[in-house]
């Protein structure tokens, strides 16, 4: 009797092995100096985004039902407001699940800027993150400079200086604009 209960036992132990290896493996997190990753996404309209490329970015995983997310909107618009003319892109990822209280939020606080959704949280995954709001900073060739957890003030003396330093640097080696 014990001899058949080892047997299943390593069965059972084998399966659950050969199930876990076969598992993808996670994606990295994105770090400070990596390449952003591309996607693609809908807006709230239901048009496919892409990332923009050659441009100043601005890459914010947020959602609706998180306070600290919400705290950071008004300075999030302002630094759109202040910056857009200049080429920065604004790129807000939500992962909320309901289509209503994403777009009534966003109608509501009248965010300037493009709104994506991530429903299923695939891009939050590539970029690693789990924590909200988390932002990515990306220059003009694609590279994340900057990655910042938690709450930001936009329109902070530092933050504005790091924005203007980017935007005035030069476009894949080229000249600056």
């Amino acid at each position: 009797m014990l001899k058949r209960w080892m047997v299943a036992l390593s069965i059972v132990v084998g399966l659950a092995a050969a199930f876990w290896f076969a598992l993808p493996a996670a994606p990295a997190m994105v770090r400070q100096g990596d390449a952003a990753r591309a996607f693609s996404l809908p807006d709230i309209n239901g048009t496919m985004a892409s990332l923009p490329i050659g441009e100043v970015i601005l890459l914010n995983f947020w959602a609706t039902w998180c306070p600290p997310c919400r705290e950071e909107i008004p300075s999030l618009s302002a630094l759109h407001r202040k910056f857009a003319s200049r080429g920065l892109k604004v790129v807000a990822v939500s992962v909320d699940k309901n289509h209503d209280d994403l777009t009534g939020f966003v109608h509501e606080n009248q965010m300037p800027f493009e709104v994506l959704n991530d429903v299923d949280s695939h891009v939050s995954h590539q970029y690693g993150v789990y924590r909200y709001p988390e932002s990515f900073l990306i220059d003009r060739n694609g590279t994340v400079r900057y990655h910042l957890i938690g709450a930001v003030d936009w329109m902070s003396a530092p933050v504005l200086q790091t924005v203007e330093g980017m935007l005035n640097e030069p476009r894949n080696g080229g000249a600056a604009d």
